[in-house]
């Protein structure tokens, strides 16, 4: 090949080279999103840890609490929380009615530890791993809601951006499933020692699992709104306000005259006209449902009475703290619990904040979650409404025991609205009454060996007991367990030899019946119950809890 060939070669290759490098680099940018947010995804040692090591949760029996059997059974599990919505993945998938978070706002103050540090402000992947975070753990928790299923949660101005442009993305909640930006006024006054303008301001952005099932209650009615109606002529009917008797546009039978009870008549305004026919103003004046002043002679308006109006109001956007409570108010119901409680947690939400939230929800037997539970606010305000309102909710408490956190804010805390507690001051506060149960989460190797298969079945007794909400042991042998609630059982056999054992124990048994049975593969050892079918539902066990471990770790 002499000189001018080996060049031409070299150029021919040359240009190859580039066209394809052009090929890989337009697929590519045919992969890349159109339109949302864009981020540096760092990778967490919680979830890395999981690729060897699969959650599970263990009771702590001493912290049970119980006051009322016949009340919901709350759940506190302690432990990161990307471990617990794991197993929430297997127990309470769309299950959960609401879900409320606080998580870290992300300032840069040591409020958020990402792979065992402090993120701080300097840190150029700040935002990156604040997504990150969340990301991994709202994938997760969206799994959770029901189709009807809201969520809630708070934010400031640090990630209020960011965070949206997430839920907006099709994998979280998705731009169409958008509720509301609602403004929560946390202060009660401006600061004037702010450096520009006083930030008076946080934010819960609200998404829903499914936007075409959702419906939100009316709220009640506030004090100020029913001050408005008196009964200055002692109407039997109650308190009313008057409305105005006039409209502005133009009506088919709008003019006329009406005569007061003195004998003095009334016209319309020039250019206005009477709401009302002449007709059914007459009907009004004969009903006493038109007020001409304490004289008789003021002009005529229509008595609107309050046993009539609607008896609600729509929530609106702007929550404001004479309502639901500010952040002052937060710090002082959480040292009501504990002397020290600036030094426990410095940025607690008030109790009638997470109430209203909840009184949004029209279920009053809804399951509510927090997995970023911090103090606890959410499950004391859980209790709270139930015993104004009687409901019937119970929650799920999530959250680590950084800085002891958990075992010395959030339980004790809980513990004390359900039992009731003397306050610093030496105040007796009676208890909300209710029942507790206490986990922690643990682990169980993840290779798929049949030792380890078998493992994981003898560790997750509490995730079945959770799963089916039966709790009370009714039998304890060697090779089954047996558990309950009031109507419903749970069978948990290790060993399928014991079968014909377990049936023969269940046979005087009267209910429906949850049978999760050790397999290797995944066996349901239909034939064997085939003579009792009608009571029982069979699962093999742990390939159910390994199939949506696969899911969520792949």
């Amino acid at each position: 090949m002499n000189k001018n060939e080996s060049e031409k070669s070299r150029s021919v290759n040359t240009m190859t080279k580039e066209i394809e490098r052009l090929k890989s680099e337009i697929k590519q940018l045919k992969k890349r999103k159109k339109y949302g947010i864009v981020w540096e995804p760092k990778p967490e040692d919680v979830a890395k840890l999981c690729k060897e090591k699969l959650p599970v949760v263990k009771e702590v029996k001493n912290r049970e609490i119980v006051t009322d059997k016949n009340k919901p059974i709350n759940l506190l599990i302690e432990g990161d929380n990307y471990h617990s919505l794991s197993v929430l993945n297997y127990t309470h998938k769309g299950a959960i009615d609401v879900i409320y978070i606080d998580p870290p706002y992300n300032t840069g103050n040591e409020d958020f530890t990402f792979n065992d540090h402090y993120v701080d402000r300097e840190d150029a992947y700040r935002h990156s791993k604040w997504l990150s975070f969340m990301e991994l753990r709202l994938k997760l928790a969206k799994n959770l809601l029901k189709n009807n299923g809201i969520i809630f949660i708070s934010i400031d101005d640090n990630e209020l951006a960011q965070l949206k442009l997430l839920c907006d993305e099709p994998a979280i909640f998705g731009e169409k499933n958008v509720i509301c930006v609602i403004i929560w006024q946390k202060v009660y006054s401006p600061k004037n020692q702010s450096k520009r303008i006083s930030i008076d301001q946080e934010y819960i952005i609200s998404y829903a699992k499914n936007i075409d099932y959702v419906d939100f209650n009316l709220l009640p009615r506030t004090e100020k709104m029913d001050k408005r109606y008196k009964n200055p002529d002692n109407d039997p009917r109650g308190p009313w306000q008057s409305g105005d008797l006039i409209a502005n546009e133009e009506r088919k039978h709008g003019h006329y005259t009406v005569k007061g009870p003195l004998g003095d008549e009334f016209d319309a305004p020039s250019g206005k006209h009477w709401a009302y026919s002449k007709e059914n103003l007459l009907e009004f004046i004969k009903d006493n449902r038109v007020w001409f002043g304490k004289t008789g002679k003021s002009f005529p308006r229509l008595k609107q009475f309050l046993s009539e109006v609607q008896q609600g109001r729509k929530a609106s956007t702007l929550f404001l703290h004479d309502e639901v409570g500010h952040s002052d108010e937060a710090k002082k119901e959480l040292k009501s619990f504990f002397k020290q409680s600036e030094k426990l947690f410095s940025t607690p939400k008030p109790t009638r904040l997470i109430k209203q939230l909840l009184r949004l929800c029209q279920n009053k037997d809804a399951t509510i979650l927090d997995f970023m539970a911090g103090s606890g606010t959410t499950g004391h305000a859980v209790l709270e409404l139930n015993k104004e309102d009687g409901g019937n909710r119970m929650f799920i408490l999530c959250t680590n025991n950084e800085n002891n956190i958990c075992t010395e804010v959030c339980y004790p805390r809980i513990e004390k609205v359900i039992n009731g507690y003397t306050a610093p001051n030496k105040e007796k506060i009676k208890g909300l009454g209710g029942n507790l149960k206490y986990f922690k989460t643990d682990f169980v190797d993840a290779e798929p060996t049949d030792k380890n298969k078998k493992k994981l079945t003898e560790q997750a007794i509490e995730m079945l007991c959770i799963r089916e909400g039966t709790f009370e042991l009714v039998l304890n042998r060697e090779k089954f367990k047996i558990f309950k609630n009031s109507d419903h059982y749970t069978g948990i056999i290790f060993d399928q030899l014991s079968i014909p054992e377990f049936k023969k124990a269940i046979k005087e048994i009267k209910g429906k019946f949850s049978i999760y049975v050790f397999s290797l593969s995944d066996e349901t050892f239909e034939e064997e119950f085939a003579d009792v079918k009608q009571k029982i539902k069979l699962s093999p066990i742990p390939e159910a809890i390994l199939r949506v471990y696969r899911r969520i770790f792949k």
